[in-house]
């Protein structure tokens, strides 16, 4: 019964002050809507970054050779260090935390298809490639396979973009193509990916080959870089401490000598990524708070205006009997109900 009454007097000042409630209501709708707008934006932002990281290396950690900086056992400054295939299985053995690890080779190449012709640039890799850098076949291919990869076979795995470059609107699967005047049949392409991080170009315009038919074919003996990926994300810091201490102690420099072999953490920049963007997330709520705070004060004064023209009706109020309390619970439930409806109208927004 005492709730009836409150919704009565409610609704009866609504009618009194049309435009003022009105407004009020849209003060709080569209802070509430606000604060909805730039969370999703920021979340959404946050989501992209990351998956467009995520596609140009999941969790991995990346190795390339480099040049000693620091003089190792006698040993002179300025050597090159290059890696070699077998260092795959060194690190596997030696570090047990390591999940999988993928020697690739790389190179530019001249890819043709009847008329067509496009340049690109070309890996060969281990199948594990396909996981640890998202390159995911579309449907009706495949990606490469380990058969492939003992047999030597002249396959080539395809970005979408350069297989539309040279296949038009036909069926890429099953094409010959010829890189750099060899035949290759085409068995799989990647549908297109978002990256925010990339070297040699997108994977979108890349071409992918086994690793033993690459080195059958060129000739070439040292990689060009190693892809590592932990068991476990938070163990990538050991890791990384770990690989130059193997291979330090393979190619003679100093384990603290970053340059001699760079590596690109993906892990690491995968975490600063995040807390960049927890910041950006934190700044947009309080954006988007403080215009729901300012409705809120914009409400707190409209009801100070209101109690101020209800003077005479809270004298009688009292003089009746009415405790103090419950006048002031009156105005209180009111100002709540009108924040309550703008709430709700901006929670139920299309937007929101």
């Amino acid at each position: 019964m005492q709730l009836f009454m409150l919704l009565k007097e409610f609704f009866e000042d609504i009618k009194k002050q049309k435009l003022r409630a009105f407004l009020t209501t849209v003060a709080i709708t569209w802070g509430t809507l606000a604060v909805i707008l730039l969370m999703s934006f920021g979340a959404g932002l946050s989501f992209r970054m990351r998956e467009g990281l995520l596609n140009a290396g999941d969790m991995i950690i990346r190795i390339y050779g480099g040049q000693t900086t620091k003089k190792f056992e006698g040993l002179p400054v300025g050597r090159r260090i290059r890696l070699m295939e077998e260092d795959a299985e060194l690190l596997k053995n030696s570090i047990p935390l390591i999940d999988a690890v993928c020697p690739q080779m790389s190179r530019g190449v001249r890819l043709q298809y009847g008329e067509n012709i496009a340049s690109t640039h070309m890996e060969g890799i281990y199948p594990s490639f396909e996981f640890l850098r998202r390159m995911f076949p579309a449907a009706g291919g495949r990606f490469l396979h380990e058969k492939d990869l003992q047999e030597r076979k002249r396959v080539v795995f395809l970005g979408g973009v350069i297989a539309k470059d040279l296949c038009g609107e036909e069926d890429p699967i099953g094409k010959t193509i010829k890189l750099d005047g060899i035949p290759f049949k085409i068995v799989g392409t990647m549908p297109k990916k978002m990256q925010t991080a990339m070297n040699n170009g997108p994977d979108d315009r890349r071409a992918i080959i086994p690793f033993t038919t690459f080195q059958s074919i060129y000739g070439y003996r040292y990689l060009g870089e190693l892809m590592v990926r932990p068991a476990k994300a938070e163990d990538s810091e050991f890791i990384v401490r770990e690989i130059r201490r193997v291979l330090g102690k393979k190619y003679k420099f100093d384990p603290t000598d970053e340059r001699a072999i760079p590596m690109w953490d993906f892990i690491e920049q995968d975490r600063v990524t995040s807390k960049v963007f927890l910041g950006i997330n934190i700044f947009l709520g309080v954006i988007g708070s403080m215009t729901l705070v300012i409705a809120g004060v914009g409400v707190a004064n409209i009801m100070y205006v209101v109690a101020k023209e209800r003077t005479h009706e809270i004298g009688i109020k009292r003089a009746v009997g009415a405790k103090k309390r419950h006048i002031i619970f009156q105005f209180i439930f009111e100002s709540l109900l009108i924040a309550v409806i703008g709430g709700c109208l901006g929670l139920s927004s299309p937007t929101g």
